[in-house]
């Protein structure tokens, strides 16, 4: 059963969380527990994008959507022991990827992510800065040999998305494949 934390970070690209967030809480028999971090930009950059607060409403979906403040250690997945099995980082700023690349954990996201990479579970960064420089690549470099996934915010168009919100999912149909999850998604090659 997967225990899921997802960090969302400042970077543009609230819409893939909330998606992630909604595709997630309609399998809940495929998780045990959904942990939420988001940084203070990350917050604003939710309100600006989506032009609504309305990640508060996940706070206690289900009973099962916990929200961790990025300075709290305490949380369960600070720790191997908690054994969080999955850890999404959706958008990835380019700098919490360079902090984690260098093993610098100066919140609970990149102290997260140090430990998911330890441990040798699952962390999938989801960028979505581009362009990309020598140091970002060098970085996305390290994480990968570290065992961690970097899986652009690059949608594909192969089933033909009408809305935003359609090319959005395709990557974050994507990110949840990469985490292990049963989705029903369009597949390449199927009806």
């Amino acid at each position: 059963m997967h225990k899921i934390v997802l960090a969302i970070t400042g970077a543009s690209g609230s819409i893939y969380p909330k998606l992630l967030i909604q595709k997630l809480l309609t399998i809940p028999a495929q998780w045990q527990e959904l942990a939420i971090v988001m940084t203070e930009n990350a917050k604003q950059v939710w309100e600006t994008e989506l032009g609504n607060t309305d990640y508060k409403d996940y706070m206690n979906a289900a009973g099962r959507v916990k929200f961790y403040s990025t300075m709290d250690f305490n949380a369960p997945f600070a720790s191997g022991s908690g054994r969080f099995t999955t850890m999404i980082i959706a958008p990835c700023s380019m700098g919490t990827l360079g902090r984690i690349a260098t093993g610098v954990s100066t919140d609970l996201i990149t102290r997260a992510a140090d430990v998911v990479l330890k441990e040798r579970r699952r962390l999938i960064c989801m960028i979505r800065d581009t362009p990309y420089n020598l140091v970002h690549i060098r970085n996305m470099e390290t994480v990968t040999l570290a065992g961690g996934i970097i899986c652009p915010a690059s949608p594909s168009f192969y089933s033909k998305p009408t809305t935003i919100e359609a090319v959005a999912a395709t990557v974050a149909d994507r990110v949840l494949d990469l985490a292990g999850l049963d989705i029903s998604t369009f597949r390449w090659g199927e009806e």
